[in-house]
């Protein structure tokens, strides 16, 4: 998962957040409900430079990454240098449309 402080389109990344002590983070997911999936552990972003951030992207690990999908947290937060910002397990669903 890659953190965003602008929203990408179908066609554009996001601007990912850059600094500090942040990077992005393997995701692991629980079974499918219904459709949808959800992060089955906590997500620990530490370090964080100060920024906003908007939403989030899932990119592939390969050799030249691609995007499989994006879009807005629920809302925007505002984190300060240094902060920790924390998707806890099961706050972040996808499903496919």
């Amino acid at each position: 998962m890659a953190l965003v402080t602008a929203a990408g389109n179908d066609a554009t990344a996001g601007t990912e957040v850059t600094g500090g002590s942040y990077s992005r983070k393997n995701i692991s997911v629980a079974a499918a409900v219904n459709g949808a999936v959800t992060n089955s552990a906590d997500l620990s972003f530490t370090g964080m430079p100060a920024c906003t951030v908007a939403g989030w992207e899932i990119w592939d690990s390969a050799g030249s990454p691609v995007r499989w999908s994006y879009g807005p947290f629920d809302a925007s937060k505002v984190v300060a240098a240094g902060d920790e910002f924390k998707v806890s397990a099961g706050a972040w669903s996808f499903s496919a449309s």
